[in-house]
């Protein structure tokens, strides 16, 4: 997959409505879960203990923890779109945000991706990316929204 180079907030806006790609496949395997759990201090039995979570999940395996997959998509976003010309780079906020459905441990996630709307707000610009991060196989994605982005270009 080729990433899309953007160097101006013209050219990124000429991208409005478009799909603007999609990242990678990744992997979540519970070494990845355990590590979020210990950076997070979130050690819920449903994420951590696999020989409980094999036994009374409804899953039937641990699952990511929700803010994972959300913590994930910055991540995914670097592989679909190459920014150039900027000073710095701000997560701005999220909107209309929603967990679909559970990510199973041992699943893979990918990002896919359209500019929902893009402002210039006195020289700043402000990137609002529609997102949605799929878990492979399944048919409704594990988390979706709208993700606002401030690109300070030189």
């Amino acid at each position: 997959m080729e990433k899309l180079i953007i160097n101006s907030y013209e050219e990124f806006a000429a991208h409005l409505g478009e799909d603007l790609g999609q990242s990678e496949w990744l992997l979540i395997d519970q070494q990845r879960i355990n590590l979020f759990a210990d950076a997070t201090l979130d050690h819920q039995w449903i994420h951590v203990d696999t020989e409980r979570a094999a036994k009374e999940s409804p899953y039937k395996s641990t699952i990511a923890h929700g803010y994972l997959t959300l913590s994930v998509l910055p991540y995914l976003w670097d592989q679909i779109v190459e920014v150039n010309n900027i000073k710095m780079l701000v997560n701005y906020g999220m909107d209309k945000m929603r967990f679909g459905q559970p990510v199973i441990t041992g699943s893979r996630v990918r990002l896919v991706t359209k500019l929902h709307n893009i402002q210039d707000i006195r020289g700043i610009c402000k990137a609002e990316i529609r997102f949605k991060i799929e878990i492979e196989g399944q048919r409704k994605p594990a988390l979706e929204g709208i993700a606002s982005f401030l690109y300070y270009f030189n």
